[in-house]
Order: C-alpha cells, then structure tokens, then sequence
C-alpha cells in the first residue's frame, strides 16, 4: 500500500479526472491522496467521489487557478459506497432515468418549446416511485440555475428524493457553475454508470 499519492488532473476534460482517481485507488490505494484540478467541476466530482471511497476530505486548498484536494483513508477497512449514479430504488419500482438535453421540447417556436419544457418538469411526479434519475446536460443545465422557471418543480423533485444530475463540463462551457440552485453536479462516467443500470430510459 502507498501511503501518500499525488494526482496531476490539471486539463484533463470530463471525466478523466474522476478516471485517474479511480484507477490509482483500485491499483495502489494510497492512505493519503492528493488531487490537482482546475476546474470547479472536477472539484466537485473528485471530492464526491473520494469520499464515496471511504476517504476523509481536509478544505480544498486554492492554488491559484487551481485547487488542492486533499484526503485521507480515516479507516483502512471502511466500505466504499456507490456514487449517486449507482444508488437504485428498492425493489418493486422501475428506476426509469430521464435524460433532458435541452432546456426546450421540439422545433419550431422557442416560446412554445420553454413552456412545453416547464409543463413536462412539472408533470414528472406522476411517474410516482418509478422516477428514479434526472439527467441535465447541454443546454438543459440552464433549467437547474437561479431564476430559471423550473427551478422550483426541480426543487420539488429533489425533495421528493429523485436524484438530480447537472453535467458539470455543461455548467463550465455555458459560465453557469455558481448559479446551479439545485441537483448534484456529475461527470460523464455518472452519466453512463446511470444509463446502465436504469430498467428505462426517456430522452428529450
């Protein structure tokens, strides 16, 4: 076992640097860590998912435009737990993963498409138990931030227990990171341990 490791994730683009994380772990699984990243949603997810692995995070240090994460195995025989992409529903319900790619339905006129969007988020809950994950990537990040209009139905939905997921790169490209109000912000690899595993997937 190797006591400390650091991790250079400085430029690599999502999720590699969530990636590099985990193939160290599984290789050497080091009781002290250190991860380089600059950008705040490889913050994000590489704290999120080093703690998911058992480990215990010190503050993020600022190193200029990048950040220091730093953290350590508190417990050598703790149980990794499964990252909020992974965690399913009890038995009986679908887990049905809606994936949202834009923040309107259709073609044609963008007023119509934002109000038909609205109604779509506001509707969801009756799907009941079997909505499972909420997916927003692309444009559809836009619906997560402050004054957006579906920002209270995706409060509701969170409340609820649905697990919501904002891309992170998307939040980065569009300069949204600070204004997301509500869900988690994911990576790729999220993304598509989710797909897996959901018994249904709809996709706007």
């Amino acid at each position: 076992m190797n006591p400390e490791k650091l991790i250079d994730c400085q430029g690599l683009p999502c999720p590699q640097p969530v990636l590099k994380c985990r193939d160290i772990l599984e290789s050497e699984r080091p009781e002290k860590i250190s991860v380089l990243v600059d950008n705040h949603p490889a913050l994000e997810n590489v704290t999120r998912f080093l703690s998911m692995q058992g480990y215990t995070l010190d503050k993020p240090e600022k190193q200029g435009s990048n950040w220091l994460v730093g953290a350590y195995k508190k417990d050598s025989n703790a149980a990794a737990q499964d990252s909020p992409a992974l965690q399913k529903k009890s038995a009986g319900s679908s887990n049905t993963l809606v994936f949202i790619s834009k923040d309107k339905i259709g073609q044609g006129d963008d007023v119509l498409g934002s109000k038909l969007m609205l109604n779509f988020i506001a509707t969801l809950p009756e799907m009941g138990d079997n909505l499972w994950k909420l997916v927003l990537v692309n444009s559809g990040v836009k619906l997560a931030i402050e004054d957006s209009p579906a920002l209270d139905s995706l409060k509701k939905l969170e409340d609820g227990k649905v697990t919501i997921l904002v891309c992170g790169t998307c939040l980065e490209f569009f300069g949204l990171t600070a204004r997301k109000k509500v869900g988690q912000t994911t990576n790729m690899l999220d993304i598509i341990s989710g797909m897996s595993l959901a018994d249904k997937i709809i996709s706007l």
